[in-house]
């Protein structure tokens, strides 16, 4: 068997002096879609820093690719959940894209052919072709975060690190995201934060719960209102997201 291509063991990080992971032990395999849930604040944006190398644990080991997290920036594609930039910078999605490209290229070294049919390919693969030479001032929010996803995808990585890709957007456009993932699950290794606990059952293959310490679940989790309640320690209702239909488990 491979060896894991993410591999926490007792993985803990203070920031602040607040501990924000405590103890994580998580193995990430080839073919693997992990999602994970958890409340704001429980650690999930950090433990992919963490996996990035852009934090350092406090205590436990992280290898990613049998490496220090950070060594192999052109095999991960990441999706951050904020993305601050000015929206009346004058640059198209194409230009976007093109910015994956970045981790593949030395400094100050010109984009190429190649890079510019790996764009192309990752704009074909978002849905977003039509749209390519549009401003991406002009995008709606599900637009846009096709459009990351797509740079994302451009660099053409093995593992794909999503933070909350459907935060803010409507339900419809939320479909047509996790249907990417649905499609894109078939080759790429991908791990997805989200609040969206309906999606579980319906796309990943495991699921972690992360409120500091690390629950992790062999298979796809079927979300209950007891199970993430206690979890979130708030009252919960989950959404099943279905191809072209969303509905609450209250009202079939």
């Amino acid at each position: 068997m491979k060896d894991p291509i993410i591999q926490c063991d007792q993985l803990s990080l203070l920031l602040g002096g607040m501990k924000v992971l405590d103890k994580v032990t998580l193995s990430v395999h080839d073919g693997d879609f992990l999602g994970i849930i958890g409340p704001n604040g429980g650690g999930k944006t950090t433990l992919l820093r963490v996996i990035l190398g852009l934090e350092a644990p406090s205590a436990g080991s992280v290898r990613v690719f049998g490496g220090s997290p950070g060594s192999f920036p052109a095999r991960i594609g990441y999706v951050p959940q904020r993305l601050f930039f000015d929206r009346d910078f004058p640059i198209s999605i194409r230009e976007l894209v093109l910015m994956g490209r970045i981790s593949n290229k030395k400094l100050f070294q010109h984009y190429n052919k190649r890079d510019r049919e790996k764009a192309d390919e990752a704009i074909c693969t978002a849905g977003l072709e039509r749209l390519a030479e549009r401003r991406i001032g002009d995008l709606s929010g599900g637009e846009l975060q096709r459009a990351l996803i797509a740079r994302a995808l451009a660099g053409d990585p093995e593992l794909l690190l999503l933070d909350e890709p459907t935060a803010s957007i409507d339900p419809q456009m939320k479909t047509t995201i996790y249907d990417l993932m649905e499609h894109l699950k078939e080759k790429l290794t991908i791990v997805l934060v989200t609040h969206d606990t309906g999606t579980i059952s319906r796309y990943v293959t495991r699921t972690a719960s992360l409120n500091v310490t690390l629950e992790l679940y062999e298979s796809a989790l079927s979300p209950n209102r007891e199970s993430l309640s206690a979890l979130y320690h708030y009252p919960v209702n989950p959404v099943i997201h279905h191809s072209q239909v969303s509905r609450t488990l209250d009202h079939p």
